[in-house]
């Protein structure tokens, strides 16, 4: 089976940064899973991987520009922890959703100083030079079901 609009794809994945440092990957955990054509991934990945094999790898180098765009410093705030719905233990890592004008904007705690909580807006990988190693593990019809909601369902 080849990779395609509306097939289920599993990869393993392999993602470091420009200096060789790894940033993250599927080896001894969970592959990633997604819906070909269907946005899941940014374009820089779903299109070298289209008409791929089960096998096949593909090593694609993803500059902000074309990946997760430059880091904007106005999507960094520091908030007073009150202001974070009464949540007891606030850690760097955590993360909090908030709406704004474009919807759902997802920010990710990365200091913690006493009542003052640093949030930060932009994606982990924004302003990062990256390369990616994918390989195909398998690959799957999805159900209408999956089509129509745009994602995979999985077990549980």
């Amino acid at each position: 089976m080849t990779i395609t609009k509306d097939k289920v794809v599993e990869l393993d994945m392999t993602i470091t940064e420009k200096s060789g440092e790894v940033l993250d990957s599927t080896e001894g955990g969970a592959p990633l899973v997604y819906l070909h054509g269907a946005g899941n991934l940014i374009p820089a990945l779903e299109i070298p991987l289209e008409g791929k094999n089960i096998g096949d790898s593909v090593a694609v180098e993803v500059s902000p520009e074309s990946g997760y765009g430059e880091r904007d410093e106005n999507l960094v705030r520091v908030v007073e922890r009150a202001q974070l719905g009464g949540v007891d233990n606030i850690d760097v890592g955590m993360q909090f959703q908030a709406q704004s004008p474009a919807g759902v904007a997802i920010f990710t705690v990365t200091a913690v100083d006493g009542d003052n909580i640093t949030l930060d807006g932009n994606h982990p990988l924004a302003g990062k030079d990256l390369k990616f190693d994918l390989t195909v593990k398998s690959i799957r019809d999805a159900t209408p079901e999956e089509i129509e909601h745009g994602h995979v369902h999985q077990a549980g």
